[in-house]
């Protein structure tokens, strides 16, 4: 092989000379998508506002302290659907958060345009380019990043990874594959040892920082993950993922950014209420983001988990025992950064006066979706960049973070 062609290609697989972020993997930030538009009044449940049971007659959540399935108390006016309570613990010690009346200005009821105006970081009817989080990568890192920086677990790329310089998508570590010989994983890092023998100087401690990492990588694939001790997810393919996010996490491959997806969201019909089709949702939701909370207690410093969807239900149950499309959304934010314990944000209300309609039938929207995302960035994961990733954005302040 000749020379030049040895250097580039041992260029192409490291971060760069000068990283432009020191220490990848410090932080990380994990992005649960709950697409198909959540009714989030169902799981966060304003119980102590009367229009809420007026208005659901059969899908509201029976008042705390009732018999049977009964949501659970977090304060005087909100409680968490029943199969939430696995979440409660993290509430009540501070690090789970959630912002009330949050959303977008998008009007059109569509799944597929509010899910892209979110991924994409815009308000209605710009285009920024890429998606939010593509942005924030490189506002970070530039072309340098690790290749392991972001990662989605699934079969593709989500829109709000476009334009990173790095990202990868996969169900399980173990279907990661690099170059190599079949049997024989550790082929690719001893060759580019041998190369980077003949070639001191050339790329200096970032080719030895690459090497390193894909050993570490190919370590992982094929060996059993083990979980902190007590810790045990859920067999759904919503635990699966957030598993492979935790054992990277702990690998220190220099992961950022982490997406997952729960999909099924869009309750049109025979929605149920502390059981049924969205309770299934919502029990793989607190499950698996409860141990995946307990798996990395050691990591919780260096974690913060968002969970967002693209638009809210409407208030009033529909003729088919579901909800249609509204509006205003909860969102979830959980970590060490996060000021937890509170729902942030004014309650809108539920009344019959226009405000508290928009949609028509939705919650109303009192904090732009950017504007928590912004706080997150900003106040956990360190990035003073927000100009860069959501331009021509002023944030409101929400009060999640510090």
């Amino acid at each position: 092989m000749p020379q030049t062609t040895r250097r580039g290609f041992l260029r192409q697989l490291v971060f760069g000379q000068q990283p432009a972020v020191q220490d990848p993997g410090a932080r990380v930030l994990v992005c649960v998508f709950l697409r198909g538009g959540a009714d989030t009044l169902n799981m966060v449940v304003p119980y102590g506002d009367d229009h809420y049971y007026a208005k659901r007659p059969t899908l509201s959540i029976p008042h705390p302290g009732k018999t049977g399935e009964a949501a659970v108390r977090l304060d005087d006016f909100y409680a968490f659907h029943p199969k939430l309570s696995p979440l409660v613990s993290a509430f009540r010690e501070g690090r789970l958060g959630i912002v009330q009346a949050v959303g977008s200005d998008n009007p059109t009821g569509s799944h597929f345009e509010a899910q892209d105006q979110i991924e994409h970081g815009e308000a209605y009817g710009k285009n920024v380019g890429g998606g939010w989080l593509g942005r924030h990568l490189r506002s970070r890192a530039g072309d340098a990043a690790s290749p392991f920086s972001a990662v989605a677990i699934g079969a593709t790329i989500p829109e709000m990874l476009r334009g990173a310089t790095a990202a990868t998508a996969f169900r399980s570590i173990d279907q990661l594959q690099t170059p190599a010989a079949v049997g024989d994983a550790g082929a690719v890092s001893r060759a580019l040892s041998a190369l980077y023998a003949t070639e001191v100087g050339v790329l200096g401690e970032q080719g030895r920082e690459t090497l390193n990492l894909l050993r570490r990588v190919e370590g992982l694939r094929g060996k059993p993950y083990q979980p902190e001790a007590g810790v045990e997810y859920a067999d759904d393919g919503f635990s699966r993922g957030l598993r492979e996010i935790a054992r990277l996490v702990k690998a220190d491959v220099g992961l950022e950014v982490a997406c997952i997806d729960l999909e099924g969201w869009d309750t049109h019909f025979f929605q149920g209420s502390s059981g049924g089709q969205q309770a299934g949702l919502i029990e793989q939701l607190g499950r698996g983001l409860a141990s995946f909370d307990a798996d990395l207690k050691a990591h919780r410093e260096r974690v913060t988990t968002v969970v967002m969807t693209e638009f809210g239900r409407r208030l009033y149950e529909n003729g088919s025992a579901g909800t249609d499309h509204g509006r205003g959304f909860a969102m979830l934010a959980m970590g060490a950064g996060i000021n937890g314990g509170k729902i942030h944000g004014d309650w809108p209300g539920l009344e019959d006066d226009g405000l508290a309609y928009v949609g028509p039938g939705g919650m109303a929207v009192r904090f732009d979706y950017r504007s928590v995302l912004s706080e997150v960035l900003s106040g956990a994961i360190g990035n003073s960049k927000l100009d860069e990733v959501f331009p021509g954005f002023t944030p409101q302040r929400v009060g999640l973070v510090g």
